[in-house]
């Protein structure tokens, strides 16, 4: 099987979606969706190691990556649009059925898809991607609250800090044992990505809307409930954003709920690829994909749409 990743672009109304891609086309698909500040370049090694057995299809989100970045006055920046994008994106590609890998940002845009058409998604792998309150640090999100609450000069300031280049930086490395295995081109790349004209006020008013998704957590959890999907949530421990009560909480809703806790931090990925890429393996080997070539899967067609949150 050829594991090397392709790179392509596709129009999604109006507005161009670029996406990495590994596998074959006959191999069942694997969706990799990634998290703030990133893009599907997270995904870099975790798809070498599953392009054997997976189509793995990894987009970058608008305004991140190599993707479109319309200016807020084009583009609402929301969450439920950037799930309704990824959605259309999963049509265009012809992915009827797939499992979701998520992480951060990528959580609350694949909750949606998921909840939307549960009979599409055949697993879920969240890294370091909550559904609940716990493992909220607040520590970590209080200067986001207060955005949310009052997006003044004053607290747009703190949320900016998170947008420099120590801010990204600091997301790859707390909580990281070893930072030599860190390969620093990754915070490089993401904070450049950020100084782009209109990337700021993009990703502040992406900030604004994460109240949205805390609103929706009862919905994604109900969602959890009745689907009785299987999960994996694969746990940087030490991630000071997202703490491992957020990998545990899962298993409030699916018993049966599969949790692995990595000693690492935030993008776990970085300095525990090989590890993630084995437990993503075994976990997509006993729970299967139910898919058939391409992605289809066979009598799989498109119901009407639940309400995406």
């Amino acid at each position: 099987m050829d594991p090397r990743i392709r790179h392509h672009t596709v129009t999604v109304r109006g507005l161009d979606v670029f996406y990495r891609e590994a596998g074959s086309p006959d191999a069942p698909v694997l969706l990799l969706l990634h998290g703030f500040p990133a893009s599907s370049r997270s995904f870099r090694d975790l798809m070498g190691r599953l392009a054997g057995d997976y189509r793995v299809i990894a987009p970058d989100h608008i305004g991140f990556g190599h993707s479109a970045l319309p200016s807020v006055e084009d583009f609402d920046y929301t969450f439920a649009r950037l799930a309704e994008i990824t959605e259309e994106f999963t049509r265009l590609l012809g992915l009827s059925r797939f499992a979701l890998y998520v992480h951060d940002y990528g959580a609350p845009i694949g909750w949606r898809l998921a909840a939307a058409h549960p009979e599409r998604v055949t697993a879920i792998v969240s890294q370091n991607g909550n559904a609940y309150l716990d493992g909220l640090l607040p520590e970590f999100w209080a200067p986001v609250h207060a955005y949310i609450a009052d997006p003044d000069p004053e607290t747009e300031t703190a949320l900016r800090q998170a947008l420099s280049p120590e801010g990204v930086r600091w997301q790859y490395t707390h909580g990281v044992p070893d930072e030599t295995l860190l390969d620093p081109d990754a915070w490089h790349l993401d904070a450049a990505a950020l100084q782009r004209p209109g990337s700021a006020a993009a990703q502040l008013r992406l900030i604004r809307d994460y109240a949205a998704n805390l609103a929706a957590y009862p919905d994604f959890q109900r969602y959890f409930r009745e689907s009785r999907v299987p999960l994996l949530a694969v746990w940087g421990a030490h991630d000071e954003i997202f703490g491992p009560e957020g990998a545990r909480a899962f298993r409030r809703d699916l018993p049966e709920a599969e949790v692995r806790l990595l000693p690492t931090g935030h993008f776990a990925l970085e300095t525990h690829c090989a590890e993630i890429a084995d437990l993503v393996a075994d976990f997509l080997k006993r729970h299967g994909t139910g898919q058939g070539p391409s992605g289809t899967a066979d009598g799989a067609g498109y119901p009407p749409r639940r309400h995406l949150p």
